[in-house]
């Protein structure tokens, strides 16, 4: 665990975003390797007030259990990932969602 979803404009490669976003949660030093995992999803429709706008948004799901301040360090190693590619006029976002345990299952099969 963590579940990190990357939705972005469709003006960024996602194998690179991917890899940024696997190395800030793993940066964060919360997770091992083998459990951090991250999916992106570009979309080439959307709309920021008048105009088209490039943006990186980051939604972090993970378990209850954590502390603020290992919430905070997640979301800031993430975010200090993004930003150290060097894109130029885009809005990187950023938010944890806890999973409840008790609703939540994984199956092997």
């Amino acid at each position: 665990m963590p579940h990190c979803i990357i939705e972005h404009s469709d003006d960024f490669n996602s194998s690179i975003l991917v890899e940024a976003v696997f190395k800030g949660a793993l940066t964060s030093r919360l997770f091992e390797s083998q459990d951090i995992k991250v999916r992106a999803q570009p979309f080439s429709h959307y709309q920021v007030g008048f105009k088209r706008s490039a943006f990186i948004h980051v939604t972090l799901r993970m378990m209850s259990g954590r502390g603020y301040e290992q919430k905070v360090n997640l979301v800031q190693s993430v975010v200090e990932q993004l930003k150290g590619l060097n894109y130029d006029e885009v809005s990187i976002t950023t938010e944890i969602q806890e999973i409840d345990e008790r609703t939540y299952c994984k199956q092997l099969v």
